[in-house]
């Protein structure tokens, strides 16, 4: 196991030879899907009907298939969709051809190859991707590269970018048990880029870096979606004598350091593993697995998760494998052992979702009884460098993960099979798939190719936003923090903000705060300031640099704004124009109830008394700190009295 990943250096990674590179997607914001007319981004946990279907995989162009579709098509899976009407149509369901790709989605992802410094292919070329897990009906996604060879800057060296790609977004996945995967269709078809960079990260830390840097791009654009789900993070880790893992979903850019950090320490103890088994005598050549029915060996056992299954009929079989005595709990990640190596692939692939769904020799505390274990140890010849791993299952599930079983055995002993794993909540990782390779890519023959012209990049590039980076350094010349700065490109708020400071005299600073601060304040009431376009915002410090307002009704004005039915922003200005000193000095007399005020023997309580009833009826339409100047002189010349 590594040290713990806030006591690892750069040097530690080094010497294990870390590798990492980045497959971001982004959705775009756009009003209509990728290859249809139904709106994009509708979401909805209603739905009209449901289809069933069952994948299976097809051959390639050079008459191969794909690992990764061999192994879907191996667990036997039922696919339920769940469909609404109002965002689904025939297309996705495989029932009519394509429509022409969406313009405006191909405008932004240009804009967003462009600003990575691609090189612009000059001819679109749509290609089919193959998906087996039913995440998109047809059983395959619709995707084209638009450009190549790009770079960002990453402190004192540039990453490269090795291509971005434009395709049509997945289902949302529901449910996924047993044999059944249940999808809803609303997401199915939306536009998405794919941002892949050179393996150029040697820490877990520069992975999420570059990933927030690339975040910070596409969101200057102000044309891609936020919120959940609306970027996912590819995470591809190697170390020295291992193999690319891809960590696939990512949901959130600080998740990627322990995911990174823990994936180089699951390999490194993988490729630990391998040299104890071929020290052994281990090779891939004689290496065999043997398989023995034990079910009336431990039909009858007290142990619950065998006992519960047994009343099904069910059958129990054993895997001994040779030279793999003790390995089986050998430590991969925190809190997890080989074991869980193998579990994983009896879950996912033998459909086997109940755990445990295998007990093994090397732990048999708290198992079936030691003299079931001796029973099943003499029928299968055990030796001490074996072990044996037991799975109970119908039968079609159980000979599915026998053959995992003896499958994953084997990789061992090559090293580290390239594989998709799942991103877990605690940092760590569990097997999803099979890394797909190359033959699950194929021409698309419904859709033409698409040619860009010089002009049409021209247009997209004379009218590029700054670049994230650029904005950062003038911002802290302007005296913002970092975190403001952040903030700011994050909620692309930057164009606005440039705007105000370059032709009002308002300063930064507080013009930072209120899109960042009061905004975050409205928002926390529950309003949802995305409404709040730039027009708006403008008239309202218009109104604050002509001194019609003053500043603390800014924030008044709006959240009036988002809650009332009325858009015109001018008629709630002007009902907070500024009262005149004078009026002010006439109304506090009127508010003002002396006897109340005499009460309160303290000066500084009598002033914030009466200040509060004063700026319940002046708050946003006077300064407070004109008032409470006027407050005071009243309450010394009301003491004389």
């Amino acid at each position: 196991m590594l040290k713990p990943l806030e006591e690892m250096t750069s040097d530690d990674y080094a010497e294990l030879g870390l590798k990492a590179g980045l497959e971001i997607h982004q959705q775009l914001k756009t009003k209509k899907k990728l290859f249809c007319r139904c709106p994009a981004g509708l979401y909805s946990e209603k739905y009209d009907a449901e289809i069933l279907r069952h994948m299976r995989p097809t051959l390639s162009e050079l008459g191969e298939y794909d690992g990764t579709a061999l192994m879907e098509f191996k667990t036997k899976k039922e696919i339920i969709y769940q469909l609404n009407k109002a965002t689904v149509c025939t297309y996705e369901m495989d029932d009519a051809p394509p429509f022409e790709l969406n313009e405006e989605a191909l405008e932004i992802a240009l804009e967003i190859t462009l600003l990575l410094k691609c090189k612009v292919v000059s001819e679109l070329h749509i290609a089919r991707k193959q998906y087996l897990d039913g995440s998109i009906p047809t059983g395959f996604q619709r995707t084209t590269i638009l450009g190549i060879d790009g770079e960002i800057p990453y402190k004192n060296r540039k990453i490269g970018i090795t291509q971005l790609g434009l395709e049509e977004d997945a289902c949302r996945e529901v449910k996924d048990e047993g044999h059944f995967r249940v999808y809803k269709t609303d997401r199915l078809g939306m536009p998405l880029i794919e941002v892949v960079t050179d393996p150029q990260m040697r820490t877990p830390q520069e992975v999420a870096e570059v990933a927030q840097v690339i975040r910070l791009l596409t969101r200057a654009t102000g044309r891609v979606n936020r919120g959940i789900g609306a970027a996912r993070q590819d995470v591809n880790v190697s170390i020295e004598g291992g193999t690319r893992i891809e960590i696939k979903g990512v949901s959130r850019i600080p998740l990627i350091p322990l995911l990174v950090h823990n994936e180089a320490g699951r390999q490194k103890a993988l490729l630990d593993i391998r040299h104890i088994i071929r020290s052994r005598g281990a090779t891939p050549e004689n290496f065999k697995a043997e398989v023995f029915d034990v079910t009336d060996i431990v039909k009858n056992t007290i142990y619950l998760p065998i006992k519960n299954a047994t009343e099904k009929d069910t059958l129990i079989k054993c895997v001994k494998l040779p030279y793999f005595g003790g390995l089986l709990r050998y430590k991969t990640q925190p809190g997890t052992n080989f074991a869980k190596e193998i579990s994983d692939r009896v879950r996912v692939i033998g459909c086997l979702h109940t755990i445990p769904n295998i007990i093994h020799s090397d732990t048999e505390d708290e198992t079936i009884s030691s003299a079931r274990w001796q029973k099943i140890k003499r029928l299968s010849k055990f030796k001490n460098r074996d072990a044996l791993v037991i799975v109970w299952g119908n039968e079609q599930d159980v000979e599915t993960a026998v053959r995992e079983i003896t499958i994953r055995a084997e990789e061992a002993i090559v090293g580290i099979p390239q594989e998709t794993r799942q991103a877990l909540p605690d940092g760590t990782t569990g097997f999803e798939r099979i890394l797909p390779g190359p033959d699950r890519m194929y021409p698309d023959t419904d859709l033409p190719p698409i040619a860009l012209t010089d002009a049409q990049i021209y247009a997209i590039q004379e009218k590029l936003p700054a670049l994230p980076w650029e904005r950062q350094k003038r911002y802290l010349k302007l005296g913002l923090e970092k975190y403001v700065i952040d903030k700011m490109l994050l909620t692309n708020r930057a164009d606005i903000f440039d705007k105000i400071i370059s032709e009002l005299a308002i300063s930064p600073k507080f013009t930072s705060e209120v899109l960042i601060e009061k905004f975050t304040h409205l928002k926390r009431k529950g309003l949802d300031v995305e409404k709040l376009t730039d027009e708006v915002i403008l008239k309202v410090f218009e109104a604050l640099n002509s001194k019609k307002i003053v500043r603390s009704a800014i924030c008044l004005i709006l959240q009036k704004w988002l809650s009332s039915k009325s858009n015109s922003i001018n008629k709630l200005i002007s009902k907070f124009e500024i009262i005149e000193d004078e009026k002010v000095k006439m109304l506090i007399p009127q508010l003002a109830d002396i006897s109340q005020i005499k009460k309160i023997n303290d000066s500084d309580k009598q002033h914030r008394f009466l200040m509060g009833i004063v700026m319940d009826n002046l708050r946003g339409k006077a300064e407070g700190q004109i008032v409470s100047g006027l407050v005071k002189d009243y309450l010394v010349d009301s003491a004389k009295l």
